[in-house]
C-alpha cells in the first residue's frame, strides 16, 4: 500500500504594489470590502516569498516571518487566514501549517507589506493544497487577510472595485517606476486595519469617498494614454485628500515626519523643472515618487540629497503573484 501523505507544501511569491488611487475605508469591515475603487501596480523589486506546509507532525500552526516567530496579533492574522483555506469543501490535509515568510523591503512602514504577504500567503496555501482557485478567486481570497492584498494578486497595473481585483494593463505597457524614500522603517504605531475603521469618524471621508469616481477614471484614462501630467495630478490630489481624512479622523493619524513633507516639495520643484516624478504617499511616513524609468537616476539623486533619507528603493512594475516551487 502507498504510505498516507503527511505533508503539503508549496511557495509562492507576490510583490507588494503601490496605489494610485487609494483604498481608505470599508463598507464590510468583516469581509474588508472596500467603500471605494482603487488602482495600483505591483512593484517587481519588492516582494514577500512564502512557504506554507501542511505537515501531519505539528500539533499547533508556527509561523516565521523574516526569521523571528510570529506573536500576537500577527500570528493570529495569519492563522485566521490559514482558517479560510482550511475551510474550503472537500479538503483533506494535515490540520496544522507551518509558515515561512521573508520580506526584501521593511515591514509595517507604508510600504504595502501586508499586501505582499496575503497575497503570497495565499496562493501558497491554496496551491500546497492543490486546491484549483481562478486568479478573481485568490484575489478576493488575500482580500479577506489585506485588502490590499487583492491587488498584488493579478500583475501589472491593477484595479479593484468589490471582491476581487483584476488588470488592467500590463506591466510593460508604460515604463514607469516607484523611486522610494524611506525616511522611517519603523512599524507604524497605527496600521492600516485600525486606520481603515477609524475613516468614518473623519467629516472629510464622504466628500472624499463621492469624489472618487473621478479620479479613478482620470487616472485610468492617464494609464491608458500614458499622459503624465493628468497622471501626476490627480495622484498627488487622490494621496492628499487620504491624508487629509487621517489627519481629521477621531484620534488623528498623523504619519508625516520633516522628511515626508521635505520630499514633497522637491518632488514637485522637480517635475516644474521638467521632469515626470510625482508623489504618492500610502498610510505611513515614506514618501513614493513615481516617475518614468529615464528620469529615475535624477529622482534618486533628489532624495538622497534630502536630510532624514535613510534609504532609497526603486522598483519597476512587475507581474502576477506566482508559485516559485
Amino acid at each position: 500500500m502507498p504510505k498516507p501523505i503527511t505533508s503539503y507544501k508549496s511557495t509562492a511569491l507576490a510583490m507588494s504594489n503601490i496605489a494610485l488611487i487609494k483604498y481608505w475605508g470599508n463598507s464590510n469591515e468583516a469581509l474588508r470590502l472596500p467603500i471605494n475603487p482603487s488602482i495600483s501596480f505591483n512593484l517587481r523589486d519588492l516582494y514577500t516569498t512564502t512557504t506554507v506546509e501542511f505537515d501531519a507532525a505539528l500539533e499547533r500552526d508556527e509561523v516565521v516571518i523574516d526569521e523571528a516567530p510570529a506573536q500576537g496579533g500577527a500570528y493570529a492574522r495569519v492563522v485566521k487566514h490559514l482558517d479560510l483555506v482550511r475551510g474550503e469543501p472537500n479538503a483533506t490535509h494535515p490540520k496544522f501549517a507551518r509558515v515561512i515568510s521573508h520580506n526584501n523591503f521593511p515591514m509595517g512602514a507604508g510600504i504595502a507589506s501586508s499586501a505582499s504577504a496575503f497575497a503570497a500567503l495565499s496562493v501558497a496555501a491554496c496551491a500546497a493544497l492543490q486546491l484549483s482557485k481562478s486568479e478573481a478567486e485568490l484575489s478576493a481570497l488575500a482580500r479577506q487577510g489585506s485588502g490590499s492584498a487583492s491587488r498584488s494578486v493579478p500583475g501589472g497595473f491593477v484595479a479593484w472595485r468589490d471582491a476581487h481585483a483584476y488588470t488592467i494593463a500590463p506591466p510593460d505597457h508604460w515604463a514607469l517606476m516607484d523611486v522610494i524614500g524611506v525616511v522611517s522603517s519603523g512599524h507604524k504605531k497605527t496600521g492600516s486595519t485600525e486606520g481603515h475603521a477609524l475613516a468614518p469618524t473623519s467629516p472629510l471621508q464622504a466628500a472624499r469617498v463621492a469624489d472618487t469616481e473621478r479620479r479613478f477614471g482620470l487616472c485610468e484614462q492617464a494609464i491608458r494614454q500614458r499622459d503624465f501630467a493628468l497622471l501626476a495630478e490627480v495622484i498627488e490630489q487622490d494621496a492628499l485628500m487620504m491624508h487629509g481624512v487621517m489627519m481629521t479622523s477621531q484620534p488623528p493619524l498623523m504619519y508625516w515626519l520633516p522628511a515626508s513633507m521635505a520630499i514633497m516639495h522637491a518632488v514637485q520643484e522637480l517635475r516644474a523643472s521638467g521632469v515626470a516624478v510625482a508623489f504618492t504617499i500610502d498610510a505611513g511616513p515614506n514618501i513614493h515618487c513615481i516617475c518614468e524609468s529615464a528620469v529615475a537616476p535624477q529622482v534618486e539623486a533628489m532624495l538622497n540629497a534630502i536630510q532624514g533619507v535613510k534609504q532609497v528603493l526603486s522598483s519597476q512594475i512587475g507581474g502576477p503573484a506566482i508559485i516559485v516551487r
